[in-house]
């Protein structure tokens, strides 16, 4: 009989048109420092390169990298035929679902157009289109 090996998520990724750029809204979203970017490579355009966002020492969830997509296109949501549809999207615990709404607007996201339970969760979409979901616990 395998064993199978410890296993632990150390990252998502996800990517961007302007990676760096997700990098600091998630950074300032989750209070989270901004840990480091790289810049575009010689052939990129200079809204190109990478980031990493990691969470504060001592809070074990994974970090967030942005990678740069040179085909990225913004997802839509909710998904609507023949439209990039969103691969992966956040769940984000929040105390306050109207607190939390205005932060992440201040932050530079936008309040999703349909609202399916906006009771339990509120749809928010980040800068560059993928969904963030403010849930109550």
């Amino acid at each position: 009989m395998d064993t199978a090996p410890r296993i632990r998520l150390g990252a998502l990724t996800i990517t961007a048109e302007r990676p760096r750029e997700l990098g600091r809204f998630y950074s300032q979203f989750l209070s989270w420092p901004y840990i480091r970017y790289e810049d575009p490579g010689p052939d990129d355009p200079p809204h190109a390169g990478y980031a990493l966002v990691c969470p504060p020492e001592g809070v074990a969830e994974p970090a967030l990298n942005f990678d740069y997509d040179p085909n990225y296109r913004r997802p839509v949501w909710p998904t609507e035929p023949g439209e990039q549809t969103p691969t992966v999207h956040l769940d984000v615990t929040v105390d306050n679902l109207d607190t939390a709404v205005a932060w992440a607007t201040t932050c530079g996201a936008t309040l999703a157009p349909v609202q399916p339970n906006p009771s339990a969760h509120r749809v928010v979409l980040d800068p560059e289109g993928h969904p963030i979901c403010l849930c109550l616990p």
